[in-house]
């Protein structure tokens, strides 16, 4: 068996030499080694220089959204509100729709739509915003009129954005009435029922740009009468409450009847970090509620208080708002002396009070709690009302910043576009948003603290790693992003989509996967605590990296170095390999040499990796990477912009492979058809992206297409 062996692999390296072509290779790069440079990279260096880059590109989107908000609230600042205004605006849903007499219908006049590469390949105008509306809220009610029309005034500022900084996305502007505000304009399509549920209220970034990080205890009443209908109305109201609340927020659920308990024993006198796993699980849990017994309300606020006392004591959780949310239909006995022990007379928390159903009776006393506890009284009695209703108590937590004027920018974890255009879904891009409040300035009302809306814009993080290039980072190396929770926003191993039949579908929870689950050999989370505290340094662990779709493992020492991107919640890392990874090489080669090797037919580049910025200017994006590259040596386009360092190794790349091409013409031409089938094709490919290919057998017969 053993000299089987040894014959077969014999054979088989004899062959594979031959044809390949390998042994030439090897002594053309041993011929050039003396005018070569080689470099070692440093990695400390090069992560604080990507970030230093990362950190000016998304200042320029903060500084966007800056002049949107300034605008916004000048604007208001001039409006005088009028109940009987007129207006034509452009509403996404009604844009170049005509009725029965071929007139365009109101509120949808002519709107002109292009595709644009930028966008997708969406069709969108990038002269004008339009106006999104959710189907429950009235498209000419006098305060949405109001507010369009004074936000008219964002248009050319969302124009003269996108021309100072062409690398800019969507940019929208969010209202507290409900309307949405797009640039550039689209038309928008409603789901199979005729139903546009898109509320820009409910997402994300409005929410965390409206409030402040807040520790939040809901009390629910499951005492016999709340069966029923009421029962139904207070778990919805929970599930909204819960809908609201994001990483940034901790959170803990307590029902209670003749006794208390929390409906998760596990959680018992702790608060939470509302992040996704855990709000589902909520939900789980509330969904089984029974409604039964005599409800005492003293108990379950006085735990409350103390947890969120025990929190706040400690400095853990969001330090900043605390609320006790409170779902009942009427409190009788006295409970004034649980306010008076635990939050009188500093009110360090707020406590909303929601009266669900229809009996006005305990009205008063329910009022009465909120009122006395910096809070905010709503009557629940359908469910219709129940998203209005808990949307107000963003409101009253926002008022403190917007009396002292405090723009906060908010950055947040990655998500999928889809979500904005659930009715077009293009290629899935991760994104991440920066976001700012809108305040009203007016002297009359400023002590009332007015939330006007959240302006905000997208940011794709594939522009963000364009400025971590693979090349730099050798063989095996790589560049990820993760967010002061933990959380991933980029890594090679995040695997957001997953295929139900023919279409790919995000994953339930793929905007809340830890670093830990992808870089698994950190175990004692040294890399993670590092990252999470937005420190500056390096740590080398042991790897397994899989390859070829996980077909193949490689055993690899990585050195990783990461440091924070300043004025943002996120750090960088980047990751080296030992070996070949921590060096380049850098060759001299002439343009004229190099250029009259790059023209060979059988050559080609990495169409992925960015040798020229090719996708902002629109004459230069029909170029391939390979003409763009052509075009930028011989001088045709000047106002090309490339990476010089990136050309010069792919020249000095194409010159020393160049004799492979005569090397394998010359094997092909000598084959004989017997002799050798079986070897089809031969290829190489550089560090610099380039790749040689020779067949050597004629097209048609190729078996692997």
């Amino acid at each position: 068996v053993k000299s089987w062996a040894d014959a077969f692999g014999g054979e088989l390296y004899s062959i594979v030499t031959k044809y390949s072509g390998s042994l030439l290779l090897q002594k053309k790069y041993k011929d050039v080694e003396p005018t070569l440079k080689i470099k070692e990279v440093d990695g400390l260096e090069l992560v604080k220089k990507f970030s230093e880059q990362m950190e000016s590109m998304l200042r320029r989107k903060v500084e966007a959204v800056e002049r949107l908000v300034e605008a916004a609230e000048d604007a208001d600042l001039n409006h005088e509100y009028n109940s009987s205004l007129q207006f034509d605006y452009y509403n996404s849903l009604l844009i170049n729709e005509k009725d029965e007499n071929d007139n365009y219908v109101e509120l949808g006049d002519e709107f002109i739509l292009e595709p644009n590469e930028h966008f997708n390949n969406l069709l969108v105008n990038t002269t004008y915003s339009d106006i999104q509306l959710p189907t429950n809220v009235y498209n000419k009610d006098p305060d949405i009129l109001n507010g369009v029309y004074m936000s008219e005034a964002l248009n050319p500022i969302f124009v003269d954005n996108f021309e100072r900084d062409p690398t800019l996305t969507w940019q929208y502007f969010g209202s507290s009435t409900g309307f949405f505000r797009l640039y550039p304009g689209i038309k928008w399509l409603p789901d199979e029922n005729g139903v546009i549920s898109f509320d820009c209220r409910n997402r994300g970034w409005y929410i965390q740009a409206a409030t402040s990080p807040k520790d939040i205890v809901i009390v629910v009443d499951v005492s016999g009468s709340m069966k029923g209908l009421r029962m139904t109305i207070a778990k919805h109201t929970i599930i909204t409450i819960l809908d609201t609340l994001g990483e940034n927020d901790f959170v803990n659920i307590i029902a209670y009847n003749d006794y208390v308990h929390f409906i998760e024993p596990c959680f018992k006198g702790i608060l939470v970090q509302a992040d996704r796993d855990n709000r589902e699980h909520f939900k789980q849990l509330v969904d089984e509620l029974q409604a039964k017994g005599v409800g005492t309300v003293n108990k379950a606020l006085t735990e409350s208080f103390k947890i969120l006392r025990e929190f706040r004591d400690a400095g853990q959780g969001g330090l900043c708002n605390q609320a006790i949310m409170l779902i009942t239909d009427g409190a009788v006995e006295d409970y004034e002396a649980v306010f008076e022990k635990y939050n009188w007379p500093d009110r360090k928390v707020r406590v909303f009070t929601y009266l669900i159903g229809r009996e006005v009776t305990f009205a008063p006393n329910v009022k009465w709690i909120a009122c006395n506890n910096k809070g905010y009284y709503t009557q629940i009695s359908t469910l219709a009302d129940v998203q209005e209703n808990v949307m107000e108590y963003l409101h009253v937590l926002s008022r403190p910043m917007v009396i002292n004027h405090d723009h906060d920018i908010i950055w947040t974890e990655a998500y999928m576009d889809s979500a904005l255009f659930a009715s077009q879904a293009q290629s899935l891009l991760l994104m991440t948003t920066v976001a700012m409040p809108v305040f009203s300035k007016k002297n009359e009302t400023r002590s009332h603290g007015i939330l006007l809306g959240v302006v905000g814009s997208d940011v794709p993080l594939r522009e963000l790693l364009k400025l971590a290039p693979r090349y730099k980072l050798g063989v095996h190396g790589y560049a990820f992003l993760n967010t002061n929770n933990g959380y991933i926003l980029s890594h090679p191993d995040l695997r957001p989509l997953y295929k139900e039949g023919k279409k790919l579908k995000p994953k339930p929870n793929y905007n809340s996967v830890d670093l830990s689950e992808v870089e698994w050999e950190d175990q004692e989370e040294i890399l993670r605590t590092a990252m999470i505290n937005g420190e500056t340094g390096y740590l080398s662990m042991d790897v397994k990296v899989p390859v070829d779709k996980g077909k193949r493992v490689l055993f690899l020492t990585n050195d990783y170095f990461f440091t924070d991107i300043s004025g943002t919640p996120f750090s960088l890392g980047v990751v080296l390999s030992r070996g070949h990874g921590e060096y380049i090489l850098l060759g001299n080669t002439s343009v004229e040499e190099g250029l009259h090797d790059l023209l060979q037919p059988d050559l080609s580049l990495a169409n992925e990796w960015i040798y020229c910025i090719t996708d902002i200017d629109p004459d230069h994006r029909k170029l391939s990477q390979l003409e763009a590259v052509i075009r930028f040596l011989t001088g045709e386009e000047p106002d090309l912009e490339c990476d010089e360092e990136l050309v010069q190794e792919v020249l000095f790349d194409a010159v020393v492979t160049a004799p492979m091409e005569a090397y394998w013409t010359t094997l092909a031409l000598n084959m004989s058809m017997e002799a050798e089938s079986g070897v089809e094709m031969a290829f190489l490919g550089t560090r610099a992206g380039l790749m040689r290919s020779a067949l050597y057998v004629g097209s048609e017969k190729i078996s692997n297409r």
